[in-house]
């Protein structure tokens, strides 16, 4: 096996957790997560040694991996995707972390794909503006309009959830 062969073997067994962590929040849905994840490795192994001679690979994986999304999903939004509801338990009511997250991941899921990879990426993944927009390859200003549009379609959605949002 060549250094490079390993050199990627290695990035993708110690960042597959978290890459898939975002892929779930960027979809909504674990198999379409995984899907992305793959189909974002597949892409950078082809390319490998150059995303390696440029230094640290994770802007480019990150990158590549908000450009798979969103071009995953101008290629699927004509399609009726399926739409799983969480089925109401008794006894739910003492577990309100995991409500709230549910209900954020469903209304995330209403946003579109540009403003959900956004939301991620600020709130997320913590990046400043200046970083989110060299990830998504857009202006500051884009990536400002869009943190604000996302976030009150999100109060619109979930108004219970405007002071998380705030």
């Amino acid at each position: 096996m060549t250094d490079a062969h390993e050199s990627f073997r290695e990035y993708v067994q110690g960042r597959l957790p978290g890459l898939s962590r975002i892929a779930y929040l960027l979809t909504g849905d674990a198999h379409l997560a995984e899907e992305l994840v793959q189909q974002t490795l597949i892409s950078v192994a082809a390319r490998w040694e150059r995303v390696v001679a440029g230094g640290d690979p994770e802007p480019y994986i990150r990158r590549t991996l908000y450009h798979q999304h969103i071009s995953s999903w101008r290629r699927r939004r004509h399609d009726a995707l399926p739409v799983a509801e969480v089925p109401e338990r008794p006894g739910r009511d003492h577990i309100g972390d995991i409500a709230t997250a549910v209900t954020m991941r469903q209304a995330l899921a209403q946003l579109a794909p540009r403003q959900r990879a956004v939301l991620v990426l600020r709130f997320y993944e913590d990046l400043t503006e200046v970083q989110t927009a060299a990830v998504l390859s857009c202006s500051v200003s884009t990536v400002k309009s869009q943190t604000r549009d996302a976030l009150a379609r999100m109060r619109t959605i979930v108004p219970d959830l405007a002071e998380a949002l705030s």
